[in-house]
């Protein structure tokens, strides 16, 4: 299944509702959907704030069941600026809040919460991959 969607900050829910329901009937976890649901917050937020610069593009999110498995992956497509935020050094958890550098630690969630994360540059495209379990 696919949504072609504004890439707007005020579009979230709509991006997550469309993507719960193909998870509903896919028959996951809530566990995952929750996880998924994070992760998509995270990724399509950065593309609506940082892939455009100042002007408004789309995104494609697209959902797909891993054949014979029990996954799902999620692909998040936009013609923005290319950027592989899987190149973003990951932020050191060891230190305080206040002595961390700002910005890095939403890919590190997703990262840890997706069983994995994938990114690629074709076409003119930033298409990041994630797949989860359930």
């Amino acid at each position: 299944m696919e949504l072609q969607i504004e890439a707007v900050v005020g579009n979230v829910e709509k991006v997550t509702d469309f993507v719960n329901e193909q998870l509903e009937n896919m028959n996951c976890s809530m566990r995952a959907i929750t996880q998924v649901d994070i992760a998509l917050d995270e990724l399509f937020s950065n593309i609506c704030r940082y892939a455009y610069g100042d002007r408004i593009g789309h995104a494609i999110i697209r959902v797909c069941k891993v054949p014979n498995m029990r996954s799902v992956q999620i692909s998040l497509e936009d013609e923005g600026l290319p950027f592989n935020p899987l190149k973003v050094k990951e932020p050191d958890t060891t230190l305080g809040i206040h002595e961390r550098e700002i910005g890095g630690l939403g890919i590190f969630l997703v990262r840890k919460i997706m069983d994995d994360v994938a990114y690629r540059y074709e076409n003119g495209k930033n298409i990041l991959t994630i797949t989860k379990s359930f």
